[in-house]
Order: structure tokens, then C-alpha cells, then sequence
């Protein structure tokens, strides 16, 4: 955690050289000065972030660490925004006294540079004494070296197991072991292993050593073997144990070929088990050196592997993979209650029952918290002594600190600095608070944690720091979206308490009331990250200003009742340092103050959900750092300024009020997010031109105000390669020939994976790039209120289709072969197909000739009909030939006759369907 925000401080300081700050006497000195102290701490950094759980000077030692790295990161921010400030104000036409020459530089420029150098001079000199001081403090530690630091002890398991102590996980032990002793015949030659994966104290060895001792699995075995794995992963140490586990005695052999051969003839057409315990190696070069010699056992030889990383489960190759989940809170309350209340009379249980369950309840599901916190209170017999316990945060607990955090701190010394960095922030967060992805990457780029790698995008950096933290089961609870990707997710209570004591003094959640104001003033002062939840009829903390040092903000979604519970107007007086605020959910806020363009570090600006409305404050343009703005859904206009947001990479905002974009939005050639582009005053659609980094889903409005197919190329949307999902709407009555030709203008770039296009209103057929020559990625097809149009183009001939909805067609009267296209397999990855509103509608077909001799819907999983009232019949040839699981016909009586269920003649022809709704 220290090391990443070293990290970030030593890439500042090389920013500031690279920018002539050297032209004040004696300051490049002592930034050279500053990055060799800072350089030389790094190195001792990884043993003192073991030592600080154990010692409480070296905690101490590295919070001061911690506070002077984020007084540096100030101050080096603090430059480089000034000289954005002067940069922008040079560029900006509407300021000409400002405008620098690019040959001749303004005399009130230089001269606002040079005091600049001088500010940041001071700073760091005053900066550098501190770290000098704290870099001789280090001495009387006797740090080692990252690169002689020894590996944290790791605890030794064996395949030995107390069954009476287990309860809970039947349901997966049935799993592994039907696994395990599943048929062989139909295998192949290659490895099955089987991997049980979750976070550390979930259980994952205790479910290994059931199976391994299951009487059914030591009769189906001829060989079984028990190796603990840990780390390092030694392919010679793992291979000797693998050969002493088979031998029953010690090897003798010391090179890797000797060892293998000599496992090659033991297991030779054996039917063999070996468990790898804690494996944590996503080397697969390593991991194929053990492989290799395990492939000559028996058809029905198993491999049972545990780990806390998807990715191992993955690069081992697995068979089945196992996620194994938190215990109920029945399960767990057995597992507590077995140890804790052992040898206790019936009346002392009794006493102390209601306050075990609430202790239990702590242990939220986690089997070795229970075992621990119940190994506890074993010890424990007053009633007083009970409570104590349960008052307390968990990780208070000397006996928690010690058992509980060393499993789930392997998995944290594991992680990449700057990934440990981006763990520890998300303690800001409230317990079982759901948390999204998006936001969560957004807010470790708002803090620098995400240092761009060469071209890669630091949202993508992000992406995959999240997915490091995922394959170490460190988050759980996930949501997806329709394609599988993870949305969101929760942190499981121990883990968030894990996160909350490596920022002790860094991360808070203070919830407010009347009583609690007064002490805040005096605590939490060197905070940097918080959330305030400020509770019904308690207002706005007037002393929230004190945390001046706060790098985050979040203030919570509580239902405020208080009127009169708006920010400070001086609030953003104090608050300087901010780099994220997130004022969503709190709906008294009707109005920004004006002083907001005071914060300068700000990156991160939330107002969604709140009740802001007009226009944002001119202000908010002088935010030169911003890079993800979401906006209150009440607002109608934004400010002139916004050219000046160069940094800006999300301008998000929901709801349908009208948001006008100020001219010149085209500037932000940083956008990666736009919600939605609305032609309309100012705002031309070629203003789009130079926004090639957008990506993800863009609306583009009001395109009845184009004037022509010339205004419209000026868009370029060909060039937006990122661009996955676009929607095109409101051409209005433009003349039919002038529709047609702005749609061909539009024409999206050939990754575009979803299109919808609404409001085609005046023209008569479709623009020609809708064909599989154009749009060969496109999964996701909606074509609504195209109402002049009279047939559909060659849709079928789109490669990878797989969803299509097609609505207010009011003046297509038949369907037919050129629907499908002339392609071998018309609609080859078609699931899902839906007909909305078609009012004359009247006949569908799929002739015979149309369809010999090729395929025709062949993954056909659901039709929809709604509405279509003149549709005489499906076609009976697409009834026969394609999978359909599910028809539903709504509100077209035509067909619900000819189908239904009782006197339907055709019920016949769709008997076969699954499910049927008619």
C-alpha cells in the first residue's frame, strides 16, 4: 500500500523535472535529492508492510510515510494543474490576453511560471526535510530489502482431519466426491483435475480432507497422495513429495529426472488421487514439470486442487471447478456453537446463547472465523466477557488479529503494490455495500492508481486489477449483464475488515448525528478517503471541513429528513485536496456552490440522483483535472466553459430531460463516455469528428437538425472504431431523399456490435450499409417507427445476428425471401426475434425454394409476435426446420385463432414448441 503510493509520488517528481521546474536555483537538487530517499525507502518498504501488523513503531513509521508521500503528490499535483491552467487559458480564444505565441512567449505568462517555480521550490525543500528526517528513522528498524526479504510463513497442511468438528458443507462435499469418482470410460488421455477455489478461511482444505478420507474414495483409489503446495511452487520439492507420498518413506532420489521416473512406475495403470493444496503458482511452465509426469495412471486417476485464484484453476487446465461459498448463518452458527459451548451445562448455553448467535453473525459465513471467534469464547465464561466480545470490531481482537489475518493476508502480501493500493481503497466503502465496477475503476484512476502502460488505457488497467482481485476471491457477489461481464460486486465482511485495518488512519465511514458533530472536529483530521452517512433530521456536518487533507468524499444515501441540510457554502473552501466527490442520492442538494472550481485535484464529479436542476456552474470549467463527470438527471444545459475540460473521459447522465451541449464540445478529445449526443442549438453533429476514442454506447438525437448527407459525414462515426453500440434517432419529416441520405452519412464503423435506429420517419428504405459487409460484428438489431418503409433489407445475411426486434412498421404488408438474403445460412446465429405493432402486416413466408438447399434460423430460440393484427399465418416451414423453444403471441387475434390451444386449426403445426403463449 505504501509502495504503490511511493510509486506514484516517484513518477510525479519525474514529471515536474521534465518540466523545467530546475530553472529556480537548488530545486532540481532537491527533487533528485527527493526521488533518491524515496527510492532507497521503497526498497525496505515490502519487509516494514509485513513488520506493522506486529510492531506497532513500524505501523507508526509508515503512516508518517504515508503522509508525507500524500503532501508530496499535492504539491507536484498542485504544479502540474497550474501549468494546465496557463496552458488552457493560452489555447482559449475567449481569453486573448492570455494567448501565448507558439514562437514568442506572453511576458505575464513567463512571469506567472517563474513564481510558479518559486511556490513549488519552497514546498519541496519544506517537504524534503520531513523525509529526511523519517529516512533516518529507519535505521532503528533494521529493514531488508526487497530483494532478501524472506517469504511470510504459510501454513503446512497434512490430509489428517477432526470430522467431528466439521458440519455445513454436505451439499459439496457430495459434488467433489461424485467427481472423484466418476466414470472413466468416456475420458481422454489428458489430466482430470478438479480445483475447489475461494478466499483464504473459506474451507477449501477442510473439503479436500473430507474427500480424501471418504471410505468410498480410499476404496475406488489404488494410490492416494497428499502434497501442501503453498509457495514457492518447486516442481522438484512438489515431485518428492509426490514420491514419498506413494512410497510411504523417504526419497533418495534429489534430480528432477529421477524423481519422475521413478513416479511414472508406481503410478503406472493405477487409479491414483493426489491432492495440491494452497497452490498459488500461475506459472504454467512450472506447473508442466509436475505434469508431465502424472499422465500415466489409470483411466479414472484424479487431481484435487485448492486455491484462492481462478487464474491457477485455469492455467492448471481444470475439469471442474468448485467456488466454494460462504457457510448459512445456521451452518455457521453450528460450526461456532459446537466449539464454543463444549463441556458448558445446559443453563450457562442458555445464558449465553442469544449473545452467540449475534457473535456468530460476525463471522458472516466464513468457517474460519467461526472456528477461531468460537475457540475464543471457549475461554470465555462471564456473561460481561461475552459481550466485550461482541462490542468489539473483530479485528480489535489480538486472537482474531493473529489466526484470522494471516490467511487472508497471503492473499494480500500476493498482490502487485498497486493492485494491494487499489484493495486497501475500498475500505472507504460501507460494509455489504454493493459496488460497481465502473465506478470503483473510475475512482482508482481519480486517485492515480492507475499509471498508464504505454498505450493501454488506464480504464483497461483498472479492468484488469479488478479481475486480479476476482481470481483471489477477494470480491464475491457478483452481478452480471447480459453478456457475463461483472457489473458489480460486494466485499465479504472479514475482507472489508482486512482493507479497513491496512488504512486505519486513511479510510473512514462516519455516520452523523447532532451528537456526533462536535467530536469530529478533534478526530480523523489526517483522513484522506471517507464516506458520511448523515442520519434522518441530522444536517449537513458544518465541521466536515476540518478533513481539509480528504482525497475522497462520499456522501451516503441516507433519506434525509432536515431541510435544512445543505453543504456548507464554504465547503469547498477547505476541501482542496478532494479528488473524488460523489454527492449522488442526497436530494436536498438543489445547487452547487460557486467556489467549486476551488478544487483543483478534482477528478471525479458524481450529481446523479440529486435535485439539481438548470444549469451547472461556470466553475465546474475550471476543474482542469476532471475526468468523469455524471450528471443530476434534472439538468437541462451545460456550461460554455466546458472546452476547457480537456482531461474530461466520461460525461455521463441519466433520465430523458434535454441536456444541451455547449459548442465545442468537440475539443474533448478524451471522451471516452458519452451518454448522449443531442443535436440541437449550438451543438452541430460535426463536432463529433474528433472523438475517436469513444467507446462503449453512444445516442445521437435530433437528427431531423442536420441539414444534409454532407453535414452529416462530417461526424465521421466510420472512424470510431471503439464504438460497440450506437442508437440513431429523430430524423423527424425531413424529405424522404434527404433522410435516406444522412443515414447513409452515418454509417457506423464495422465493430459496432449493437445498432438501433428509431424515427426513420420520411424515408422509404433502409441506408445500404445495413448489410453483412458493413456490419459483420453486429449481435443486436432494433428497427422502431421506420414508418414509410415497405420492406425489410437482406437482415439475414448478418453473420453474427443473434437478437432482432423490429417495431411500427406501419406500411410493410409482407415478409419474404428478401428478408433472408441470399447467404448459404440465412440468420445463422439467431436466438431471439420479436414483431411489435405492425398494423398492415399481412402475410410472412418461407417458401420452399427459398429455403432448399440452406439453413434457415438454425438457432431459433424464441419468437415474439405483438400486436400485428392484419398477420395471417407463421410460416410453416420455419415452424419445422428451426429449434424453437418459445412462441408468444399477444394481441394479433388473427393468429391467436388459427393457434389456439382448443379450437385453433394450425395447433398441430406448433404442438412441438416447448412453450407456448397464445
Amino acid at each position: 500500500m505504501a509502495d504503490a503510493l511511493v510509486s506514484i509520488v516517484l513518477e510525479r517528481l519525474a514529471s515536474v523535472l521534465e518540466q523545467q521546474v530546475t530553472l529556480v536555483v537548488g530545486v532540481g537538487s532537491e527533487v533528485d535529492n527527493l526521488k533518491s530517499t524515496l527510492q532507497s525507502i521503497r526498497a525496505v518498504l515490502a519487509d516494514a508492510e509485513k513488520r506493522q501488523f506486529s510492531e506497532e513503531l513500524v505501523k507508526v513509521w509508515l503512516e508518517r510515510l504515508k503522509d508525507i508521500s500524500y503532501q508530496m503528490d499535492d504539491v507536484v499535483d498542485g504544479w502540474n494543474t497550474a501549468l494546465l491552467k496557463l496552458q488552457i487559458a493560452a489555447e482559449n480564444p475567449c481569453i486573448p490576453k492570455l494567448k501565448i505565441s507558439s514562437c514568442l512567449p506572453s511576458p505575464c505568462v513567463c512571469f506567472k511560471q517563474v513564481l510558479l517555480r518559486c511556490d513549488i521550490g519552497i514546498k519541496i525543500k519544506d517537504i524534503r526535510k520531513q523525509l529526511d528526517a523519517i529516512a533516518n528513522e529507519r535505521n532503528q528498524f533494521n529493514f531488508v530489502s526487497s530483494s532478501t526479504i524472506q517469504q511470510p510463513h504459510r501454513r503446512m497442511t497434512s490430509s489428517v482431519i477432526d470430522v467431528s468438528q466439521f458440519c455445513g458443507r454436505d451439499a459439496d462435499i457430495d459434488v467433489i466426491i461424485d467427481k472423484l469418482l466418476g466414470g472413466s470410460c468416456q475420458e481422454s488421455s489428458s489430466l482430470y483435475i478438479i480445483s475447489i477455489v475461494g478466499m483464504g478461511g473459506i474451507g477449501k482444505t477442510t473439503l479436500a480432507q473430507l474427500a480424501y478420507n471418504d471410505d468410498r474414495v480410499k476404496a475406488y483409489f489404488h494410490e492416494r497422495m497428499w502434497v501442501c503446495v503453498s509457495d514457492p511452487f518447486d516442481p522438484v520439492t512438489i515431485s518428492r513429495a509426490i514420491l514419498e507420498a506413494l512410497q510411504k518413506e523417504s526419497c533418495g532420489f534429489h534430480e528432477l529426472e529421477d524423481v519422475q521416473q521413478k513416479i511414472c512406475t508406481l503410478i503406472a495403470e493405477k487409479k491414483f488421487l493426489l491432492v495440491l493444496d494452497d497452490v498459488w503458482t500461475e506459472n504454467y511452465e512450472l506447473w508442466e514439470q509436475v505434469e508431465s509426469s502424472l499422465k500415466g495412471g489409470a483411466p479414472g486417476s484424479r487431481i484435487l486442487v485448492t486455491t484462492r485464484k481462478d487464474d491457477v484453476s485455469t492455467m492448471m487446465g481444470t475439469t471442474y471447478k468448485h467456488p466454494l461459498r460462504e457457510l448459512s448463518e445456521g451452518q455457521c452458527w453450528s460450526l461456532f456453537s459446537n466449539i464454543a459451548f463444549c463441556g458448558r451445562s445446559r443453563e450457562k448455553v442458555e445464558e449465553l446463547e442469544n449473545i452467540g448467535r449475534k457473535i456468530a453473525d460476525k463471522c458472516r459465513g466464513l468457517p474460519l472465523a467461526a472456528k477461531v471467534l468460537g475457540s475464543l469464547m471457549r475461554l470465555k465464561d462471564n456473561k460481561e466477557d461475552w459481550e466485550s466480545i461482541l462490542n468489539n470490531e473483530i479485528w480489535q481482537l489480538d486472537v482474531i488479529e493473529k489466526h484470522l489475518s494471516t490467511p487472508l493476508l497471503l492473499s494480500y502480501y500476493d498482490l502487485s503494490p498497486a493492485v494491494k493500493r487499489c484493495f486497501s481503497y475500498c475500505a472507504v466503502f460501507p460494509k455489504d455495500q454493493i459496488i460497481s465496477k465502473d465506478r470503483l475503476i473510475k475512482l482508482w484512476m481519480a486517485n492515480s492508481y492507475l499509471n498508464s502502460r504505454g498505450s493501454i488505457e488506464m480504464e483497461k488497467t483498472g479492468g484488469d486489477y479488478f479481475e486480479d482481485l476476482v481470481s483471489r476471491s477477494l470480491f464475491q457477489d457478483f452481478r452480471r449483464d447480459n453478456e457475463g461481464n461483472i457489473i458489480s460486486c460486494k466485499m465479504h465482511d472479514i475482507v472489508h475488515d482486512l482493507a479497513q485495518s491496512l488504512t486505519k488512519n486513511e479510510c473512514f465511514i462516519l455516520e452523523f448525528d447532532d451528537e456526533k458533530e462536535v467530536r469530529m472536529a478533534s478526530s480523523f483530521q489526517k483522513a484522506r478517503h471517507a464516506t458520511l452517512i448523515i442520519t434522518p433530521w441530522a444536517g449537513f456536518p458544518s465541521t466536515i471541513h476540518n478533513l481539509k487533507y480528504l482525497h475522497t468524499l462520499f456522501v451516503g444515501r441516507v433519506v434525509n429528513l432536515n431541510t435544512t441540510a445543505q453543504p456548507p457554502p464554504n465547503l469547498f473552501k477547505h476541501l482542496v485536496c478532494l479528488r473524488a466527490l460523489d454527492l449522488s442520492g442526497h436530494r436536498l442538494i438543489v445547487e452547487l456552490p460557486r467556489n467549486l472550481g476551488k478544487l483543483i485535484h478534482l477528478r471525479f464529479l458524481n450529481l446523479s440522483n440529486n435535485l439539481m436542476r438548470g444549469e451547472l456552474p461556470e466553475t465546474i470549467c475550471d476543474l482542469y483535472n476532471l475526468q468523469t463527470l455524471i450528471l443530476s438527471d434534472l439538468l437541462i444545459k451545460l456550461p460554455q466553459g466546458m472546452r476547457k475540460l480537456i482531461n474530461l473521459r466520461h460525461l455521463e447522465w441519466e433520465g430523458s430531460r434535454v441536456l444541451m451541449l455547449p459548442k465545442g464540445i468537440g475539443r474533448l478529445t478524451s471522451l471516452r463516455t458519452l451518454t448522449e449526443f443531442r443535436i440541437i442549438g449550438v451543438c452541430k453533429i460535426g463536432e463529433l469528428k474528433n472523438l475517436n476514442s469513444l467507446r462503449g454506447g453512444l445516442v445521437i438525437s435530433r437528427i431531423d437538425n442536420v441539414k444534409d448527407a454532407e453535414e452529416a459525414g462530417e461526424a465521421e462515426l466510420k472512424n470510431k472504431k471503439h464504438l460497440h453500440h450506437l442508437e440513431l434517432m429523430g430524423f423527424g419529416w425531413l424529405g424522404s431523399a434527404a433522410s435516406k441520405g444522412v443515414a447513409e452519412a452515418l454509417q457506423p464503423h464495422q465493430n459496432l456490435k449493437s445498432l438501433k435506429i428509431s424515427y426513420y420517419s420520411a424515408a422509404t428504405e433502409f441506408p445500404s450499409w445495413i448489410a453483412a459487409s458493413s456490419l459483420a460484428q453486429l449481435k443486436k438489431l432494433q428497427i422502431m417507427h421506420c414508418v414509410q418503409v415497405t420492406y425489410l433489407p437482406p437482415l439475414g445475411e448478418l453473420p453474427l445476428l443473434e437478437s432482432l426486434i423490429i417495431e411500427h412498421m406501419k406500411r410493410l404488408k409482407y415478409v419474404g425471401g428478401e428478408f433472408l438474403g441470399s447467404s448459404t445460412t440465412a440468420f445463422p446465429k439467431l436466438k431471439h426475434l420479436r414483431f411489435n405493432e405492425m398494423e398492415e402486416w399481412e402475410k410472412w413466408e418461407v417458401k420452399e425454394e427459398d429455403e432448399e438447399g440452406r439453413s434457415v434460423m438454425p438457432c431459433l430460440h424464441s419468437l415474439t409476435i405483438y400486436k400485428c393484427l392484419k398477420l395471417e399465418s407463421l410460416p410453416e416451414r420455419l415452424l419445422q426446420i428451426t429449434p424453437l423453444q418459445k412462441v408468444i403471441i399477444l394481441l394479433s387475434p388473427t393468429l391467436q385463432d388459427r393457434y389456439h390451444k382448443v379450437r385453433g386449426n394450425d395447433r398441430s403445426k406448433i404442438s412441438h414448441i416447448r412453450e407456448v403463449w397464445c
